[in-house]
């Protein structure tokens, strides 16, 4: 599928996954919009990443919770750069705990993020995406591993793959695909943080290709969805390397 003179628009997209991802939509051929949360100077580093692969780009600070913040950056990515092709929803927050140690103010921002924030967002999506179009939202390959300390944040992605394909059959006729990406471990701040070398080494390993992903493994997926994976329509892809 030729990706030229589409537009993208990729929440969380000034650090880790969704940086990968749009500079990976960059380059094939999209113009970029990278919605954050709160690091400008991150978010502007990304747009120049989008602009270095020839791509126009935006930086658009909201909130995926919010419905008037979003609506109003949709709002402004319409008028900037076109209507919108492509909305991938990258933004998420991790809480790892055990279930009996974990506050209920941590559960509390993780469903407002990744439960409530993803269905703004393809909400959102669902209303404005034009024919020929793509909508991919974030699960996890911890729905299925079950580690110990990630039943708030899996139960929360199991919301989302609960949420994509129920979207892509009310979307039936449209020729709008709506997916999800399940990463396994994958080398972001988000992932490192709070682990020690013993415990990465040890998550890596479970993977047969013996190492953690990197955020241009998830994005090449991703960019597969949003472009010439058309007949790939309210699915979980797993991108693990092999994690059962």
């Amino acid at each position: 599928m030729n990706t030229a003179s589409r537009t993208a628009v990729v929440t969380g997209g000034s650090r880790g996954i969704g940086r990968a991802v749009a500079s990976r939509l960059a380059a094939a051929g999209q113009d970029v919009a990278v919605v954050y949360a709160s690091n400008t100077k991150e978010a502007e580093a990304a747009v120049g990443e989008v602009e270095a692969a020839g791509a126009r780009g935006i930086a658009l600070r909201a909130d995926v919770a919010d419905e008037v913040s979003i609506a109003a950056a949709f709002d402004e990515v319409e008028q900037r750069l076109g209507p919108i092709d492509v909305v991938v929803n990258a933004a998420g927050v991790m809480a790892l705990r055990p279930t009996t140690e974990l506050e209920l103010a941590e559960l509390d921002q993780l469903l407002r993020t990744n439960v409530r924030g993803t269905f703004v967002v393809v909400r959102e999506a669902a209303r404005r995406v034009r024919a020929g179009g793509a909508i991919v939202a974030f699960s996890t390959t911890v729905t299925r591993t079950h580690l110990p300390s990630y039943g708030a944040y899996a139960a929360t992605k199991g919301a989302v793959e609960a949420m994509v394909p129920i979207l892509a059959k009310e979307l039936a006729g449209r020729d709008v695909t709506v997916n999800a990406v399940a990463p396994g471990p994958t080398a972001t701040e988000l992932f490192f943080e709070g682990k020690t070398q013993e415990v990465i080494d040890r998550i890596a390993g479970m993977s047969p290709m013996k190492r953690l992903g990197t955020p241009q493994d998830i994005a090449e997926a991703v960019s597969f969805l949003a472009g010439p994976g058309r007949w790939v329509n309210g699915q979980v892809v797993f991108v693990n390397g092999g994690i059962a």
